[in-house]
């Protein structure tokens, strides 16, 4: 058993820890190896602090870490089962190495018993804070239909990066002024190592605008697709686009061998689309002593 700093080298052995922490039980599915392959790449990730993501080994299998969340202040603790008794130590070096000047969050699933005890004997308090995990099953064909006039097409990140980065600045209310947006644009390449474009499903106007997006995230090694993101350019609200974006990607996923969609939400608008509340994850927060 041993312990080190994360290495670029480990990132694949981390994906592999995620997907067989979360192949049974799901005990952890708010923090899966899509998550973290969306948050490696993304812009608002602090890559600067990457070295002080904590892993634990047994024979060059990771069985335990402690990865901070976009930035330190929150952060994900887990051991793959049979290493439990590794979770206290991992919660020890999160809270030394991840937290910030507000403390430390962690999101731990509301019947893990074990988790939680080990958490509050830690110091942690549960928090109003949640994440909500939806889940549909893809055990059927969906209906996916566009508005009349608009097709779906396969949006790239990286060869399209300024058509790409357009969409999401429309659809998560940045406003539609060019001119703004352009000034903010940033030269991402969103080189995401599992990224299979298949399942980067837009729809287009029939003036070639993009309207609506859905990304999912599968692996032959798991049963599940994972969710993320999704958005809508204000003018095409309300209009079925999204969901017609959303079953599709989903159609395409459950070709490959995806049984089962997550989400994290608790939006009202998943749940018209068949999605359920399946999993409650509550945050533990430790702050620092005041003296």
């Amino acid at each position: 058993m041993g312990f080190r700093y994360y290495r670029e080298e480990d990132y694949e052995a981390v994906c592999d820890f995620l997907i067989e922490l979360n192949r049974a039980e799901k005990a952890c599915i708010n923090w899966n190896w899509a998550r973290f392959e969306w948050m490696y790449e993304h812009p608002e990730f602090d890559k600067s602090l990457i070295r002080s993501i904590g892993i634990w080994t047994d024979s060059d299998r990771v069985v335990g870490a402690a990865v901070y969340d976009m930035y330190f202040g929150e952060a994900f603790c887990a051991a793959l089962p049979g290493y439990e008794a590794l979770y206290p130590e991992i919660l020890d070096y999160a809270w030394t190495h991840l937290r910030d000047e507000n403390g430390l969050g962690i999101a731990i699933r509301a019947d893990q018993s074990g988790m939680i005890a080990a958490a509050v004997k830690a110091g942690f308090v549960r928090a109003e804070q949640r994440e909500i995990i939806m889940s549909l099953s893809t055990d059927r064909e969906l209906e996916p239909e566009l508005p009349d006039g608009m097709r779906f097409i396969e949006l790239d990140p990286v060869a399209q990066s300024h058509e790409f980065q357009w969409l999401l600045w429309q659809g998560f209310d940045h406003g539609n002024d060019r001119e703004e947006f352009k000034k903010q644009e940033c030269d991402i390449k969103y080189n995401r190592r599992h990224f299979d474009l298949r399942l980067s499903v837009a729809a287009q106007d029939p003036s070639g605008e993009t309207a609506a997006y859905c990304c999912l995230w599968y692996s032959e090694k798991t049963d599940y697709t994972y969710v993320e993101p999704v958005c809508t350019v204000p003018s095409y609200r309300g209009k079925g686009v999204a969901k017609a974006v959303i079953f599709e990607a989903l159609n395409r996923a459950r070709a490959l061998g995806a049984k089962r969609a997550y989400v994290i939400s608790d939006m009202a608008f998943y749940e018209k689309l068949g999605f359920e509340k399946t999993y409650r994850f509550d945050f533990y927060w430790k702050k620092e002593e005041t003296k």
